[in-house]
């Protein structure tokens, strides 16, 4: 592994990107300095404290834990560029102006460390124009960073050398990026808007102009090509709003200004004209989701979009929710051949602007593949981490049939119906099936396959993201199998430490869990070193399946409940009492029972974006699986960690998050929620989770670790619930929360403080997990929690009453 060590980073620019991307380092616990111009009036870090400042208002969140903005150092340019120095790596994300990047790498050369790296985040400039401002001995450590915005969520970020940059260099680069970030890396070449931007905007250009074609609408446009096409949800035109409508004009004109009008610079030069809503967005100042107007804008609780031609072609905005019709959306259930072909040969006009757009990214996609990148895998990747598409444009291409495919693309060029008249590449016919396999993917500018790469960090992905048709072995059928039922597989990589993957829908917790978590346990002080939970994709769990209960509700009551529900909380102890270590290795949505499972761990690690909490409140419940007897327990080691008697104090934090179903939007909000611990394990890159759970496994199991002695802890007993339920009256006569809300919060309190016992009585796990099935089985039968728990399972949404 290699190990260049980034003790510090400097981001230069506190604009949108760049305070970003210093408050991503921030996540993952790099120290940052964040630089801007000097403030005219005030304090002179003024500029940078103001965008700090700023991030707090942004949503969704660039900072996992909202206080951690304050470990970001502000510097200006005046005062602080001595400190550079001390910097192993340094972004620039100031504006895109040439001109005013290479004033500033002339002003902070002289100051940089010897080996810093030094990174352009830019969605398009030339890198090689960059590099050659800077001095001789800089430009070897020089290359582009394009971070996708949000970066804290966006998965891609692309690396771009210039010719004089060292590939070691590269290579430190994105072994940091990739492990320390979480980021998945595509390789660019130095070419306008790099890969995805490239790709992506050509694409959305194509989709605007298709649009106008077959006369349909933005809702409509957003519909079609949204998740029923397996891309992002916000479709096209909504995208294009959360991106910027001035973001999308500036990576257009990069187009229009590298890329002149000859065929020989781009064939489809003329297909990147700025379309004519566009120019009319930007000249109203209507930028999109920043300015609250864009394609769309909401007035009051109604959603417009915007039409050209309204208000006799001024423009203006009407009623939107128009939608796809039904037949295609049974036409795009179909696999990708069936699907393609029956897109093509309909006559309805949404099936035809379908085609198109497919029809025109199989065209765009192979015409530049040499030109962009050095394969199909770095289009695919960037499309799929930039875009949020399932499938990358070559991926779909090679699902449905490559030389079908190809020839329909073919007949559609010669008889003009594509953006342009360049024929498709002679590689595309050689008799091939895809792009794709097993031995690497196609280069285009090589005329080889090329494997994926060899650096050391990516032995740590066990499961890396695979592309259709590269013959990568999924998890739920790799390694060596010791058990399976419907609903759980016990498995192993190394015949070392034992794998649990829940294999249910949403990784929902019934009885086939239960047998197989029990089974586990037993296996692996059997013959293990321990043993890691770990679901394979999102979620961890989204908790109990409390469908698969109905049955045995409609026929016994709650009292054929409370049997199983005991199963579960039998098996969470014997899980946290094991004779050798478990591991949580958790991704998504941890909820409910799976927060229940987690807590009941030895250890848990979890990737960044990992949403922690009990939610059953939600459908008018309470925990069940010693979720509040977790919440108890950790209250009385905390308190007497200090040697307080104020047992409530430690408990009230822990009762909040348990009766507002408050969930970690973050794995650092989910550590200070009390459901990750100060010796859990907080991943940045999703597909190391297995690789880092199995390593701490083994070095507990190294260190003798032991399970902790069962014991008895206090509570703050009746004294502690009467404070809470104070505090409750107020609420519900206020009118903050409902008289049944009231009645679950106060259940909910009887758990975390014991019940009808003395201040500091001692009490055990049992004991309080009896208290937990006695009060969920009670709201079982309660009208208006069942009036919640049909409300979720009829339409997802909790039902408020």
């Amino acid at each position: 592994m290699n190990r260049f060590n980034v003790r510090k980073v400097a981001v230069l620019g506190a604009g949108v990107m760049g305070a970003q991307i210093a408050a991503h380092l921030v996540n993952v616990g790099v120290p940052v300095l964040l630089f801007d111009l000097p403030a005219k009036e005030g304090s002179k870090n003024g500029t940078v404290l103001k965008a700090l400042d700023g991030l707090k208002k942004l949503k969704p969140s660039p900072i996992g834990v909202a206080s951690d903005l304050a470990l970001i150092q502000p510097a200006n340019y005046d005062e602080h560029l001595g400190l550079l120095a001390g910097c192993d790596l340094v972004i620039e994300a100031i504006a895109e102006r040439l001109d005013w990047k290479l004033d500033l790498y002339t002003r902070i050369a002289p100051h940089l460390s010897a080996h810093a790296i030094v990174a352009s985040n830019t969605s398009g400039l030339s890198i090689t124009q960059l590099a050659a401002v800077l001095p001789a001995s800089i430009q070897p450590r020089f290359c582009g960073i394009h971070f996708f915005n949000p970066p804290r969520y966006m998965q891609l970020v692309e690396l771009i050398p210039a010719p004089s940059t060292d590939a070691a260099v590269l290579d430190e680069l994105e072994t940091f990026v990739t492990r320390c970030l979480g980021k998945g890396v595509v390789r660019a070449k130095d070419t306008p808007n790099f890969v995805a931007n490239r790709i992506g905007i050509a694409g959305m250009l194509g989709t605007i102009q298709e649009a106008l074609n077959y006369g349909l609408t933005y809702d409509v446009v957003d519909d079609l090509t949204g998740k029923k096409l397996g891309r992002a949800s916000s479709g096209t035109f909504r995208t294009a709003d959360v991106v910027g409508i001035d973001t999308l004009d500036h990576v257009v004109k990069t187009l229009q200004d590298n890329l002149g009008p000859d065929d020989s610079n781009d064939p489809f030069y003329a297909s990147y004209a700025t379309p004519p809503a566009v120019a009319r967005l930007l000249a109203d100042g209507a930028l999109g989701q920043k300015s609250q107007a864009g394609f769309f804008k909401k007035v009051g609780k109604d959603i417009l979009r915007f039409d050209l031609d309204a208000n006799d072609g001024k423009g203006g905005y009407v009623p939107a929710g128009a939608k796809a019709d039904a037949v295609i959306d049974r036409i795009l259930k179909k696999p990708a051949p069936e699907r393609l072909k029956l897109l093509r040969e309909s006559s309805n006009p949404q099936a035809q602007f379908l085609w198109a757009i497919l029809r025109n990214g199989f065209h765009y996609a192979a015409v530049h593949l040499a030109e962009v990148a050095e394969s199909a895998r770095e289009v695919d990747l960037a499309m799929r981490w930039g875009f949020g598409m399932k499938q990358g444009v070559f991926e779909l291409w090679q699902e449905a049939g490559w030389q079908q495919v190809a020839g329909w693309v073919k007949d559609d060029i010669d008889a003009g119906k594509a953006l342009c008249s360049a024929p498709l590449p002679d590689w595309v016919f050689d008799g091939r099936t895809g792009v794709h396999t097993p031995e690497g993917s196609w280069s285009a500018a090589q005329s080889k396959l090329l494997a994926r790469s060899g650096l050391p960090v990516y032995a740590r992905q066990h499961f890396p993201e695979a592309l259709a048709g590269e013959g990568a072995k999924p998890f739920i059928t790799a390694g060596t199998e010791i058990f399976k039922n419907d609903e759980i597989r016990l498995w192993t990589l190394d015949g070392e430490v034992l794998i649990a993957s829940i294999t249910s829908k949403m990784h929902l917790i019934g009885p086939g869990v239960i047998e197989g978590l029990l089974k586990a346990v037993e296996l692996a002080e059997a013959g293990y070193d321990g043993l890691v939970i770990w679901s394979g994709d999102e979620p961890f769990s989204a908790g109990a399946n409390l469908e698969a209960m109905l049955p045995t509700f409609m026929k016994l009551g709650a009292k054929g409940i409370a049997p199983e529900i005991k199963k579960l909380q039998d098996a969470l102890l014997r899980l946290r009492y094991a004779g050798v270590p478990s591991v949580a290795a958790m991704r998504g949505l941890a909820l409910g029972g799976g927060c229940e499972i987690a807590v009941h761990c030895a250890r848990r690690v979890a990737h960044m974006e990992t949403y922690v909490g009990l939610v059953e409140v939600g459908v008018g419940l309470v925990p069940g699986g010693g979720g509040l007897t977790y919440i108890a327990r950790r209250a009385a080691e905390a308190a007497a960690a200090v040697d307080s008697s104020d047992l409530l104090a430690f408990v009230k934090d822990g009762f909040q998050a348990a009766a507002t179903a408050t969930v970690g939007t973050s794995a650092l909000e989910s550590r200070k929620l009390g459901y990750l611990l100060k010796d859990d394990v907080i991943v940045a890159h999703k597909d190391e989770l297995l690789f880092i759970a199995i390593a701490q496994v083994k070095a507990m199991a190294a260190s003798n670790w032991r399970a902790p002695l069962k014991g008895l802890f206090a509570v703050a007993g009746r004294s502690g619930i009467a404070t809470i339920k104070v505090q409750l009256v107020g609420m519900r006569d206020g009118g903050f929360i409902s008289a049944h809300d009231f009645h679950i919060a106060s259940l909910i309190a009887d758990v975390v403080c014991g019940g009808e016992v003395e201040a500091g009585a001692q009490v055990s796990e049992e004991y309080l997990m009896a208290l937990e099935r006695k009060h969920f089985c009670s709201l079982l039968e309660h009208p208006k929690s069942q009036e919640r728990i049909m409300g979720l399972l009829q339409t997802g949404k909790p039902v408020r009453n």
